[in-house]
């Protein structure tokens, strides 16, 4: 290792199947975007490719699965199939998302040791408040959603952009993340990642470790974290 160790001082957390299990709510909302294009559901392979993405590259897969040309479909129609998505959606956040096993507690840690937690979501912001009637938004010191940034994730811009409002370094934060897409931006922002995989799995990489559940996972341990991928650079 090398320098003085680097104290957590920031956590930057994932949404959709890391804190919320909202990933069924996307299937659903998928499939009923599939159907109103006139095609079948989604296939396993395709919506696991969807999993972590932005509302972009959702839409691309659905449009492509559809056996249309996603780069040949008409700018109004993609635009509407993109509200068409999102409507629904927001009627399936409207009724509620359930906690991932330990989440919670994890947050309520965090306040009780006075660590701030930026939300770091792709979902746009218009169905992230809605998540957070849910989640509590005095959970949250900060909330980037997928819709406030020119690159989203697997791009590092929404992670660089949750701790720079905490008025942090990505390399004092912890960030918790449940998919490839995620853990990929996490790391390319500099950030020590926990992967908590919920519906696919996330292959290993130099600043992230691994554990099945959140159930236990508090601020010590997101130390340590820090700690070890710190001590690999």
């Amino acid at each position: 290792m090398t320098g003085a160790p680097v104290a957590l001082r920031g956590v930057l957390l994932d949404m959709d199947g890391t804190l919320v299990d909202s990933e069924k709510v996307w299937e659903v909302a998928l499939n009923d975007l599939m159907k109103h294009l006139g095609a079948p559901p989604l296939s396993t392979e395709a919506r696991r490719e969807s999993v972590g993405g932005s509302l972009d590259s959702s839409l691309r897969i659905c449009f492509r699965e559809a056996g249309r040309d996603p780069a040949a479909v008409p700018a109004g129609e993609y635009r509407q199939a993109g509200e068409w998505l999102y409507d629904r959606a927001g009627e399936l956040f409207g009724q509620g998302v359930d906690w991932r096993p330990g989440a919670l507690e994890l947050l309520t840690a965090l306040r009780a040791e006075g660590i701030p937690a930026a939300l770091v979501t792709n979902t746009i912001r218009v169905l992230a408040d809605r998540a957070l009637v849910t989640m509590g938004h005095e959970n949250f010191a900060a909330v980037v959603c997928g819709d406030e940034v020119s690159d989203p994730k697997p791009g590092a811009e929404p992670y660089r952009r949750g701790a720079e409002l905490l008025g942090l370094d990505p390399a004092e934060c912890v960030a918790v993340e449940d998919s490839p897409t995620g853990a990929l931006a996490a790391e390319r922002a500099g950030c020590a990642v926990l992967v908590v995989p919920c519906e696919l799995d996330v292959p290993a990489g130099p600043r992230r470790v691994q554990r099945d559940t959140l159930d236990g996972v508090g601020p010590a341990e997101l130390a340590a974290i820090l700690a070890e991928v710190t001590a690999r650079a």
